[in-house]
C-alpha cells in the first residue's frame, strides 16, 4: 500500500506534473502516477496499457506515455 504520508516526504515530484512522459522497456509496467510522485493529492494508481505504437494515456489525468525505445519500421 502506498504511504499516505508522502506529502511530508522530501525529494518527491508533484503528481501529474507533466502531460507527456517518455518511457522505455525498463519502465514497464507503466503506472500513473509514476513511482516517486507524492500521492496525497493525486488520483488512484492505475496501470497504463501501451498500444502497438508505444502510446498510452491515463484515464484520470490525461497524462500521455510514449515509449521511446521501439523500432519505427
Amino acid at each position: 500500500m502506498p504511504n499516505p504520508e508522502t506529502a511530508k516526504q522530501k525529494g518527491l515530484r508533484a503528481p501529474n506534473d507533466e502531460n507527456r512522459y517518455e518511457v522505455t522497456a525498463a519502465d514497464l509496467p507503466i503506472q500513473c502516477p509514476l513511482p516517486g510522485a507524492s500521492l496525497w493529492n493525486s488520483h488512484p494508481r492505475i496501470y497504463i496499457e501501451l498500444d502497438e505504437n508505444g502510446f498510452g494515456k491515463c484515464l484520470y489525468c490525461g497524462a500521455e506515455y510514449v515509449r521511446t525505445d521501439m523500432d519505427s519500421d
